[in-house]
């Protein structure tokens, strides 16, 4: 069996709160977008449970990784035989693209459907969340607002049918520890859910990523990233989650290839949304 996981951009991303517990409650718009990892899962040919990635390098132990991680944990729950799970890595890590998330996301999927398990997604997303916060999300694959510590979901009426996007990554990562210490958690005055409703070529005004101050201050190529975008054409531009990714939305035929400005060093991803 043969699934695509995508990656997720963030349309804004507001820092809340603090909590007593330690982490942060945020509020943002999740969106998938098109840039894909290959997953394939086929019955084991041997006595064990393996896992390949092929492409892009991934520096974890196999067994630490959230594709395996997400096998124990359907394993646990159904007795699974063993199966062999080969990963070909394309979107980029430490990105704020989710791409280790989605991954875990579609081994339960695949594995549901590789057994004829017959979960539903609320079993499969209960069973994700315990993988990553971003992992439920990945289960629906639909617009969503996420708030609390960014596990609550509320599906959103979104239909950007007709953008492009753009997604710039540089060859830096910004640890989520440093992102959240440069973070003064802030009410808004508006929420996302409403932001969100209002004409597109208005968000670059209102709707933010409250990560983008104190990381384009630490990481300057990352505010680089986005002037450029901008300045390219993108009708709403943004750094996805806590970084390092940059996307920029366009009007369907303000994209070509040409007229993107040299991004050195960086993975780049064009696709419709």
């Amino acid at each position: 069996m043969v699934v695509f996981p995508n990656a997720k951009i963030n349309i804004g991303l507001n820092i809340t709160s603090r909590r007593s517990d330690g982490y942060h409650n945020i509020e943002t718009i999740m969106l998938p977008i098109p840039w894909r990892d290959i997953l394939e899962i086929v019955p084991a040919k041997g006595d064990t449970t393996t896992l390949t990635i092929t492409g892009r390098n991934v520096d974890c132990p196999l067994e630490k990784n959230l594709v395996m991680k997400a096998y124990r944990a359907m394993e646990s729950a159904y007795q699974l035989s063993p199966v062999d799970i080969y990963l070909h890595k394309i979107i980029p890590d430490g990105a704020g693209l989710g791409g280790g998330s989605a991954d875990a996301a579609f081994t339960f999927i695949a594995l549901n459907e590789l057994f004829a398990l017959n979960a539903t997604k609320d079993e499969l997303s209960q069973m994700a969340a315990t993988i990553g916060a971003d992992c439920p999300f990945f289960i629906y694959n639909t617009p969503t607002l996420a708030t609390g510590i960014g596990t609550d979901f509320c599906n959103i009426n979104l239909n950007l049918n007709g953008y492009k996007i753009l997604v710039v990554k540089p060859q830096v990562s910004v640890p989520t520890a440093q992102a959240y210490a440069g973070v003064t958690p802030t009410i808004p005055q508006i929420s996302l859910a409403n932001l969100i409703t209002t004409p597109i070529d208005q968000w670059q005004e209102h709707i933010y990523n409250d990560f983008e101050k104190s990381i384009f201050s630490a990481f300057p190529i990352i505010k680089e990233i986005k002037n450029k975008i901008i300045e390219s054409g993108a009708i709403y531009a943004s750094m996805s989650g806590s970084g390092s990714a940059v996307y920029g939305i366009f009007k369907g035929d303000k994209l070509a290839e040409e007229n993107i400005p040299p991004f050195e060093q960086c993975d780049i991803f064009i696709g419709n949304l």
